[in-house]
């Protein structure tokens, strides 16, 4: 019968061993990941905020992407958007499609363009939804 050599050949040397310890500071990590997070959300919509006044849509897309954050990692955002969400559908849609797991955020933002151009334009001069058409036509031939 022979020895180990080396601690790595110790039967118990190659098993590892669960204790609470390991389980309390994964949730510490953890816990600390999501609060950073959320932190870093938070400069996010403040940066935002202050480019929105800068030409160009910007300031928009920063303060998405930053309530995006918040909401993926604050438990008590989150809450507070649900409650938002069934008082408000139609305002909380197009955020609650930004947070799937695999957001089409191409098809978001043009649909979000058509629905401005809608909303500012008058009909003579909307010409995302005369480019759309032919586009559909074009691929339809």
């Amino acid at each position: 019968m022979s020895l180990p050599t080396s601690k790595s050949e110790t039967p118990l040397a190659t098993k590892r061993v669960h204790r609470a310890a390991d389980a309390i500071a994964a949730d510490f990590a953890a816990r600390i990941a999501r609060g950073a997070l959320t932190l870093l959300g938070g400069l996010v919509v403040v940066l935002g905020v202050l480019i929105a006044p800068l030409p160009g849509p910007m300031g928009l897309p920063v303060v998405v992407i930053g309530l995006m954050l918040i909401l993926r990692n604050s438990f008590k955002a989150r809450r507070q958007f649900v409650r938002f969400q069934h008082a408000h559908p139609r305002i909380a849609r197009p955020i609650r499609r930004l947070l799937r797991r695999d957001p089409d955020v191409i098809l978001f933002f043009w649909e979000q363009l058509l629905r401005l151009e809608r909303l500012l334009l008058p009909r003579s001069w909307r010409h995302l939804v005369k480019l759309r058409h032919r586009f559909r036509h074009s691929r339809a031939s």
